[in-house]
């Protein structure tokens, strides 16, 4: 793993004062406009002062890392993800908090999966980004990382307020593993159909302490490394062919597939799309259903529609977002050593991420 750029920005001279590393991956919140280039470049976060100076009226410290080479989100993969994770594990003792700038477009996709390598997490990490560039007149960069950077840092009786994986976006604070991106051209750009807000930031922050995650204080962090990308999404649609089904469940070496199905979890009946799903499961294939809806839970077996898929051994994702559900595949598929202990976890909540 390559080197990381590090520095510090002391804030507070009080030694009980909260500290909060801030791990920079990439991402539009972090760039600003190149007069000579006339293009976006990555701002240098040493000079993070000049841009956020509310950052100095902060009580608590701040060390600023930043991924040797920076990376669009567009380009993350599960490599990154390990990244991420070990990072927190090797400073986990020595801050109260984290906060990543991720960029938006896997957002989710990164923070369901470090819900899931983060066993037992009991500190906050929250992501956050921007759909406009630090260096903007109107951007929403500014408010997104003070927000994050204040809630990291947050503690109550001495324990944080959250300790869990959170993407805290335009004024809301959502749980990693239920939010999504639902928007390209407006700030607020994620929700969580299925899962409260943990808090609503106005005038002031209101956490909802009934949805957060408690705190457990006798727990250890166990961090993983290992995620398995040989899954894939398939998205059924009025249609779709035998052919096109059949090459995606044919695909060499793959162990799982998340099967995006209308409603509540129902999918055609014809008796050739029933055989070629079965004839993967039989294969050692896992298939997991999640809805193609925002809202909602998969119920199988509540139609016809449903019980065929139930009948032949897909597993319900019941109101797991995508995001969730793949990247569950993957660390399910890599660090359980019997199949049969990754379809047990696959039906059941492991880190909040489903109902």
């Amino acid at each position: 793993m390559a080197a990381h750029k590090t520095f510090q920005v002391k804030t507070s001279s009080d030694p009980n004062a909260s500290s909060v590393m801030l791990i920079y991956t990439g991402g539009t919140l972090g760039m600003v406009f190149n007069e000579d280039a006339q293009t976006l470049v990555p701002f240098d976060f040493e000079q993070i002062l000049s841009q956020i100076p509310e950052i100095n009226k902060f009580n608590f410290n701040l060390t600023v890392t930043s991924f040797h080479k920076l990376i669009d989100s567009a380009n993350v993969r599960p490599d990154h993800w390990i990244e991420m994770a070990s990072l927190i594990e090797e400073n986990y003792d020595n801050f109260h908090g984290f906060v990543i700038i991720h960029g938006t477009d896997t957002m989710a996709y990164s923070a369901s999966a470090l819900s899931y390598l983060l066993e037992d997490l009991n500190k906050p990490v929250i992501f956050t980004g921007a759909q406009l560039p630090i260096g903007a007149i109107r951007t929403d960069a500014r408010e997104n990382l003070i927000t994050a950077l204040e809630i990291a840092a947050a503690r109550r009786d001495g324990r944080p307020v959250i300790p869990e994986v959170c993407i805290f976006f335009s004024n809301k604070l959502l749980r990693g593993n239920r939010a999504k991106k639902v928007e390209s051209a407006q700030f607020r750009a994620f929700e969580s159909k299925n899962y409260p807000a943990l808090a609503t930031c106005g005038i002031k922050i209101d956490y909802d302490f009934n949805v957060i995650k408690p705190f457990q204080p006798y727990s250890k962090l166990k961090v993983y490394k290992k995620m398995d990308s040989r899954v894939t999404i398939l998205k059924l649609f009025p249609g779709i062919s035998k052919e096109a089904i059949e090459a995606i469940l044919t695909i060499e070496g793959l162990r799982g597939v998340v099967l995006e199905t209308y409603g509540s979890g129902n999918a055609e009946t014809s008796s050739w799309f029933i055989e070629s799903l079965h004839k993967a499961i039989v294969s050692g294939i896992v298939i997991y259903n999640v809805s193609q809806c925002n809202g909602g839970t998969v119920m199988q077996g509540r139609y016809e529609t449903s019980k065929h898929l139930q009948d032949i051994g897909v597993l319900s994702g019941r109101d797991l977002t995508t995001e969730a559900a793949i990247t569950k595949l993957m660390f399910l598929l890599a660090n359980q050593q019997n199949i049969s202990d990754a379809k047990r976890y696959l039906m059941r909540s492991i880190r909040g991420e489903m109902s």
